[in-house]
């Protein structure tokens, strides 16, 4: 096995135990990124409809135009001269990272990542040829903006999750216009992957990378279907931005990954479609079990928590000692499985991620097990 796919390979096996996905007789999960919900009823019926006329067919590669149409209207925000040819629709966030970072980067080339930071970031950067320079958040988990300053110095791109993946923080207006103040005269890209977006606890309203002079036109804003309308195995994301590099992610994406399926194609259709007051319950479920994850774990022994701000990630630290590998295996062996810190980056040792998508019910139990952990450790 070669040095990469080493590395890859042992960051798993030291934080998915059990594997990602498998959940052993008796044990609660609050490990999954993946929501808890059905997608809605428009999108099923949709999905339903497209295979009953046969829509079943390979599609333009950049994904259907009616999508993409409708895509680029439902943009935050973008340059007046973007039309659907600046948007490719790739198969989930995932492979649109991939085929971005494929198309885009050359050997030897600097990525910068704050961390702690989504795992694939780094590895997909790292098997396209790139460097990653990590670089660590601030005490609050927002960006440090005296490290990212100094870290940026040649920098191809810098790639970030708005909201985090895993730490649950947004990134302020404020943060992002000064990022973009760091990169001014320079030619380093932005890829904000903001597939979380919809899901905020803040009374600030959030903004995209999009909406912030000195970001736009240097953004690839990476979206999905997969948080907002529960949609993960449709496989829908998509990229947005310069048309010139959409081409060539695009080009990248056809080569491994061929066209989206039509049907998941029309489903996403319907989803774009929808009025807000769909997800509005889910959205709410969600932000009543943020409140009690903060709750439950404001008070247990060696563990320190900033609250979340967005997605459905509660990031603790701990001080004990152990590392997160081993926190996460012994909480698996007791029932509950959450992923370890490290998967996250170097800096992000002796935290302990957990997923509030997830029925209260779970929440409490798996987090009376962590509870009870700790306190066993006190």
């Amino acid at each position: 096995m070669n040095t990469i796919a080493q590395r890859i390979f042992d960051q798993r096996e030291a934080s998915l135990r059990p594997p990602l996905g498998v959940v052993p007789p008796g044990a609660v999960s609050l490990a999954l990124g993946e929501p808890d919900f059905a997608p809605p009823q428009a999108v099923i019926d949709a999905s339903l409809k497209a295979i009953q006329h046969g829509r079943t067919n390979y599609t333009d590669q950049h994904g259907i135009a009616e999508l993409r149409d409708a895509l680029l209207a439902a943009l935050p925000a973008r340059p007046s001269d973007w039309d659907k040819n600046n948007i490719v629709v790739t198969h989930g966030a995932t492979a649109g990272l991939g085929a971005l970072f494929f198309a885009l980067i050359e050997p030897g080339d600097k990525v910068v990542i704050p961390q702690p930071a989504y795992s694939l970031y780094a590895d997909q950067v790292v098997l396209a040829g790139g460097t990653v320079e990590f670089v660590p958040m601030g005490t609050d988990l927002h960006f440090d903006c005296e490290k990212l300053a100094v870290a940026l110095k040649g920098a191809k791109m810098v790639v970030f999750s708005n909201p985090s993946n895993p730490n649950g923080i947004v990134h302020t207006r404020a943060e992002l216009e000064k990022l973009a103040e760091l990169l001014d005269g320079t030619e380093t890209m932005v890829v904000s992957d903001e597939a979380y977006s919809a899901l905020t606890y803040t009374e600030e309203k959030f903004t995209s990378a999009l909406e912030v002079e000195g970001l736009k036109e240097r953004t690839l804003y990476v979206q999905t279907f997969s948080k907002k309308y529960c949609m993960t195995g449709f496989r829908v994301g998509y990229v947005a931005g310069d048309k010139d590099l959409i081409a060539a992610i695009a080009q990248m994406h056809r080569t491994f990954n061929g066209s989206v399926s039509e049907q998941a194609q029309l489903a996403a259709l319907a989803a774009v479609k929808l009025h807000e007051a769909v997800v509005t319950p889910m959205l709410e479920e969600y932000a009543q079990r943020r409140d009690l994850v903060v709750r439950l774990l404001s008070d247990i022994p060696h563990v320190q928590l900033v609250e979340p701000e967005g997605a459905f990630y509660a990031f603790f630290s701990y001080d004990t000692g152990v590392p997160s590998s081993e926190v996460a295996a012994d909480l698996a062996e007791r029932g509950v499985l959450v992923r370890a810190g490290a998967e996250y980056g170097p800096d992000a040792e002796s935290h302990i991620r957990l997923s509030f998508a997830a029925s209260q019910t779970d929440i409490e139990r798996g987090i009376g097990i962590i509870r009870q952990y700790f306190e066993e450790g006190a």
